[in-house]
């Protein structure tokens, strides 16, 4: 989704200024659709661990799934193909009609604005999280000693961050710039998951309890699949999957099958050992974001907080840029069949109201949310939709 993303704007640029796209090749395709799966739910997938009822039964989920994962890639690959569409939604219309097309935009304007929501809610985390370091740091005390303030609450910086910087940055009509912030998302990915593994070998004793919960009947299979949600976001790449194929420049269904596969095999081998690590280092203590379980003066993980802290405050603008356009384009073409004619000064004050009331639903939203594996399945269901129902129509 980070990816799509940045691809969007790259494609607004290119068509822009009349110039013939660069060509993909299979490692530049690789590596996009890497960035496309590597981001936030990754904090996720120890929690998700823990909750499948241990590894074996959350590995097993995850191989199932990814046949499902690769097969709707190959999908909708086919069917860009075939339909001669560069985007997601404009496949969906081509091959499955307009209405189901209509289906497509609002699942997809929605599947952004719970992505937003999710985004500042690990932002929120690590903000507490770092508030509680510096404390230490400063005062030699425990966090546990730490008196309550309101200028030192997570949610008030949550706030200052949102006012100060995601909305300067998110106004601006196009945000070219956020492009080349894309190399954050995969260091903070690919250092967190070496973090985690390095951490669980120098621990001087494993003995928290890792027996699952629930080891047979139906509240086994239930807690198994409970954790599809968590998957599906993890894996989500497919609405960016499109944009990828038609920018590659050997467009052969086999190619892309191979593309597909060995993406999704290396998501699966850095998601699967930050799960298994996570989730061994702390049993059935693990928090929904695995970086909230560690101590606060953690150098280690303090660095991971202030990466992924980062990427996100970064791709937020950006993910919010792709959602607004759907809601502004609509509402400029209720302005051109009523007036006749769309002026920039309209534009102007649409956008920059539809941006405040982003910002503030999602803002209200993550600050009144427990935690974030309630976020991520609803995000996961939403994923559904494009990674099974859509390509499966």
């Amino acid at each position: 989704m980070e990816e799509l993303a940045r691809e969007s704007i790259n494609l607004l640029a290119r068509s822009a200024s009349h110039a013939d796209p660069p060509r993909l090749g299979s490692l530049g395709a690789v590596f996009i659709m890497l960035k496309s799966a590597l981001g936030a739910g990754l904090l996720n997938f120890p929690w998700a661990f823990q909750k499948a009822g241990g590894v074996t039964s959350a590995v097993s989920v995850e191989l199932v799934s990814l046949v499902f994962l690769i097969s709707g890639l190959v999908i909708l690959g086919y069917a860009s193909s075939v339909s001669r569409q560069k985007t997601y939604q404009d496949v969906v219309r081509e091959v499955c009609g307009g209405a189901v097309g209509q289906l497509c935009e609002v699942c997809f304007c929605f599947n952004l604005f719970m992505i937003c929501v999710a985004f500042l809610v690990v932002v929120q985390d690590q903000l507490e999280k770092l508030s509680l370091s510096l404390y230490e740091t400063v005062t030699g005390s425990s966090e546990g000693e730490m008196p309550y303030h309101w200028y030192s609450d997570q949610r008030f910086a949550l706030f200052i961050v949102c006012l100060f910087i995601i909305l300067p940055l998110s106004i601006p009509k196009e945000i070219g710039i956020q492009k080349y912030t894309s190399v954050l998302g995969t260091l903070a990915a690919t250092y967190l998951c070496v973090a985690v593994i390095v951490k669980y070998y120098m621990m001087d004793s494993h003995t928290v309890i890792i027996n699952p919960e629930h080891s047979q009947g139906l509240s086994s299979w239930a807690s198994m699949f409970s954790v599809v949600p968590t998957i599906c976001f993890g894996f989500q790449c497919h609405e960016a999957c499109i944009t990828i194929y038609s920018s590659m420049e050997n467009q052969n269904l086999f190619h892309w099958v191979v593309i597909s596969v060995v993406s999704m095999i290396f998501c699966l081998l850095i998601y699967t050992l930050t799960g298994v690590y996570g989730f061994m280092t702390f049993g059935r203590a693990v928090a929904s974001d695995i970086l909230m379980s560690y101590p606060g003066n953690d150098v280690v993980m303090i660095i991971s907080r202030l990466l992924f802290g980062i990427s996100i405050v970064t791709i937020y603008p950006i993910i919010l840029l792709l959602g607004r356009s759907v809601i502004l384009n609509l509402m400029l073409r209720i302005q051109r069949n009523h007036r006749g004619i769309v002026t920039h000064s309209f534009e102007s004050r649409c956008r920059v109201v539809l941006t405040v009331i982003w910002i503030t639903i999602t803002l209200l939203i993550a600050m009144f949310v427990p935690d974030m594996g309630e976020v991520i399945s609803v995000i996961g269901g939403i994923s559904a939709f494009f990674i099974f129902v859509f390509p499966g129509m």
